[in-house]
């Protein structure tokens, strides 16, 4: 349907209510074509007239966007302007780093934005990113053809993106302090948008190794330090590798579930998404709802800076993403030829290795130049973080091979979703793009179906093969972490392909975990083994995750709690909603009534502690007293006392949902990490019995809201991650933790019943309306009705209407 008819049919008698004759709405905005082609910085233009690309964005409360487009470019157009409306500065800064520019204005030794990889300073990112773009890496993977390589109309979206951002810089003064004249903020290509999403492809593979990589450099003298050069201790790599990738310390987690049309009460299914993000920078999520008529209708959350939406709904399906287990790289240690640490040995025949030399420059204009090293596996690197150092010595080095390096499809696996409808579509979409990186998916749809996949691009690595071809350090660190490390000296080691895989050297998706039609799918960042815990899945790779091991807290809970709500039957949204501000705790059930037990022994001179645990009503909400206690307390527990010495029940994989509880109250570490809580509260000056929220708050605008919510070890569904600072009053800053949450059904009309709230809100720019809307709402714990249906678009009391055109 074309969109002034759409228009014209939909909208003619509300916009004439809010001032605006169809005409002006809609003068100039008929479909455009491509902007500037991603496969080359300049590209090419193509455009049956002058007109140019065009949407139309109609805002409703929160400053949410409905973009309505006449094709793929018209809608990446109206995308990129929306976006850029809301979160200029922040993509700018993201455009930087890909570019490998951020010294050039920051300074080499300056911190790097952290959205767009780990890198600890701005060189190294630069050296990385300056490298890739160098090198052709995405223009390589633009050229290829689907389904390996992006689909046609994924490349006209991000032609269409970077057309409507630099449309908006054109025609709009930034207000945003954090960039308000900067000479950094400029407009960009569809090439820049493509080199984006390559770099969030590679987030959990080279994106870990950014310092690494850059740093690798062979040793000096290395034939006379031959002898003398140690290799890595497996046992302390193998647990650096563990909590490199454990679900604890990463600052992306999720939660999701599903609930089938057998618990509901109208036998339609349910979806709660709850992903947990990083509060600043460009891992944030922005809203909108997209829609080409007749061929996309979608709305949810994109993260910024990509042209599709990343988690949402429709009106037939509801789907989110969790962090996933599976680790998608792998090490293969070289054997180095002697008297040659640039050359490799394969079968016995030496290969040598590629030298990209690369230079940036430096905020005084200097250039830095250093030398990358790649393989036949891919880059060289000399560690992956500071805890996990890979030395490059005269004999060995280690090459990292990241299967998302040639992965550009994450983006059309997001549109497939978007217009599925069914579960079934879900599995289909997942199966034809395999562009996941390192996310599970959730889904439910309106006949009452569910399903959970760990559909990622991971590397090919079965047991088999890391059993036959592990070096004595990978023997130790496949089992410990997933990481494995292959012997790269044997083409009988290469990673292998599978007939349904559209890439070399990952698994196809016959052998992902799947679960379908189960009465809940759910997922809290362990592994695929209980998404449902009636029906353990078994039988996959340990490169996907653990099986039979013990869970975290924030499983173990969102377990207790889904299937409980499951049992009870007649679901509604109604019931995800308070699911997800229950703000229950955990820790506090399997240890609560031990720690109040023992308090006064341990804290003899301290009965206000102890009454405050006791009246604590085991919440993590902004009104729980005692709670802040609890919460110090357990975190220096759980830090200090080792794993196997904080339970008197250990983990039973037979019962591994209430496994292992009652906390060991007789030791050293529990009596000191009590103790130490009562004193730090006294030292900032915070009562023992303090509400939550008068001291776990985010400012904005001057203003102090209270947030709820708890860390990941006390195993609170709603996960709040904030910044202790005892001086500044508590916790005074959100770090990462609940994002943007959707609670969807349907009812059996043509309109999906969701609700959503974007917890950081809409915008960074602390002159927006919608700089702390949501954010307000989120600490009320109130939720925006969304508005997918035009009739509800159109009878929204904050509609406002923008057209926007290229020219």
């Amino acid at each position: 349907m074309h969109l002034r008819t759409f228009l014209s049919r939909r909208s003619r008698g509300r916009l004439a209510l809010v001032g605006a004759s169809l005409a002006a709405v809609t003068a100039g905005l008929l479909p455009g074509a491509a902007a500037a082609d991603p496969g080359g910085d300049r590209g090419r233009e193509h455009r049956p007239s002058d007109r140019g690309l065009s949407a139309v964005v109609r805002y409703t409360e929160y400053g949410v966007p409905h973009i309505l487009a006449g094709s793929y470019a018209d809608l990446g157009f109206g995308t990129g302007w929306a976006q850029a409306a809301d979160q200029v500065c922040v993509l700018a800064d993201g455009f930087l780093t890909v570019n490998g520019e951020r010294s050039r204005y920051f300074g080499s030794a300056g911190a790097p934005d952290g959205s767009l990889s780990s890198a600890t300073t701005n060189l190294s990112s630069d050296l990385y990113f300056r490298g890739v773009k160098e090198a052709g890496t995405v223009e390589a993977l633009l050229r290829a053809p689907a389904p390996a390589g992006p689909s046609g109309d994924l490349k006209e979206l991000m032609r269409g993106w970077a057309a409507g951002y630099n449309a908006w810089l054109r025609k709009n003064r930034i207000t945003d302090p954090a960039c308000a004249g900067a000479s950094w903020v400029r407009p960009v290509t569809g090439l820049d948008v493509a080199r984006r999403g390559f770099a969030v492809s590679v987030l959990g593979g080279q994106g870990r190794a950014v310092d690494g990589i850059a740093a690798a450099a062979p040793p000096a003298g290395a034939a006379a330090r031959a002898a003398a050069a140690p290799g890595p201790d497996p046992e302390r790599t193998a647990e650096a590798a563990r909590a490199l990738f454990a679900p604890e310390n990463a600052t992306m987690g999720s939660n999701a579930v599903a609930f089938s049309g057998a618990t509901t009460a109208n036998g339609r299914g349910l979806l709660l998404g709850n992903p947990h993000y990083p509060w600043q920078g460009g891992r944030r999520f922005w809203q909108s709802q997209q829609t080409i008529p007749g061929e996309l209708n979608v709305s949810g959350a994109s993260l910024l800076g990509t042209a599709v939406v990343n988690i949402g709904f429709n009106d037939k399906v509801a789907w989110s993403h969790t962090v996933a287990t599976g680790v998608p790289m792998n090490l293969h240690q070289l054997a180095l030829v002697p008297g040659d640490p640039t050359s490799y040995l394969v079968d016995g025949k030496p290969e040598r290795m590629t030298a990209r030399t690369v230079t940036v420059a430096d905020r005084d204009g200097a250039p830095v130049t250093r030398t990358q090293w790649w393989t036949r596996y891919g880059p060289v690197t000399d560690g992956l973080g500071p805890a996990l150092p890979l030395p490059w010595t005269a004999a060995t080095a280690y090459a990292l091979n990241d299967p998302n390096a040639a992965n550009l499809r994450g983006s059309d696996t997001a549109l497939a979703l978007g217009k599925a409808r069914s579960v079934r579509d879900v599995s289909e979409a997942l199966r034809r793009t395999q562009g996941l990186p390192w996310v599970n998916t959730i889904a439910a749809d309106a006949a009452g179906r569910t399903y959970f996949g760990q559909s990622q691009v991971l590397p090919r690595i079965t047991d088999e093969l890391a059993e036959r071809c592990s070096t004595p350090l990978g023997r130790v660190v496949y089992p410990a972490s997933g990481v494995a490390v292959l012997d790269g000296a044997r083409s009988a080691c290469a990673l292998g392909s599978d007939p349904d895989a559209v890439q070399p050297g990952i698994f196809g998706p016959s052998r992902m975990p799947v679960l379908t039609d189960a009465p809940y799918a759910a997922n809290s960042n362990d592994s695929a083994w209980l998404a449902n815990a009636d029906r353990p899945l078994t039988g996959y790779e340990r490169v996907f995750g653990t099986q039979a091991t013990q869970r975290s807290l924030r499983t173990r809970g969102g377990i207790e709690d889904v299937s409980a709500m499951a049992a009870r039957g007649r679901l509604t949204v109604a019931d995800l909603q308070r699911q997800q501000f229950a703000e229950r705790v955990p820790a506090a059930d399997l240890a609560g009534d031990d720690v109040v037990a023992a308090c006064p022994a341990v804290l003899p001179g301290e009965p206000e502690a102890c009454r405050a645990l006791a009246g604590w009503d085991r919440t993590m909400d902004a009104d729980s007293r005692g709670a802040l206690l609890f919460d110090r307390f357990w975190r220096r527990f759980t830090a200090s006392v080792p794993a196997a010495r904080q339970w008197r029940v250990p983990f039973s994989a037979a019962d591994p949902v209430r496994t292992p509880r009652g906390i060991e109250t007789g030791t050293a570490g529990f009596a000191k990490a009590l103790a130490d809580a009562v004193a730090e509260l006294r030292a900032a000056g915070i009562p023992l019995d303090a509400r939550l929220g008068d001291h776990q708050f985010v400012v904005r605008g001057g203003e102090r809201i209270p947030v709820g919510g708890g860390t990941e070890s006390l195993g609170v569904w709603n996960k709040t991650e904030a910044v202790w600072n005892a001086a500044g009053g508590g916790y005074v800053e959100v770090a990462h933790g609940t994002s943007h949450v959707q609670a969807v059904g349907w009812d059996g009309g043509r309109c999906p019943v969701a609700r959503t709230l974007l917890s950081y809100s809409q915008s960074s720019n602390p002159n927006s309306p919608h700089f702390a809307d949501q954010t307000k709402l989120y600490a009320g714990e109130r939720w925006v009705t969304s508005r997918f249906c035009e009739k509800d678009i159109l009878r929204s009391p904050a509609l406002k209407v923008v057209p926007v055109r290229e020219r």
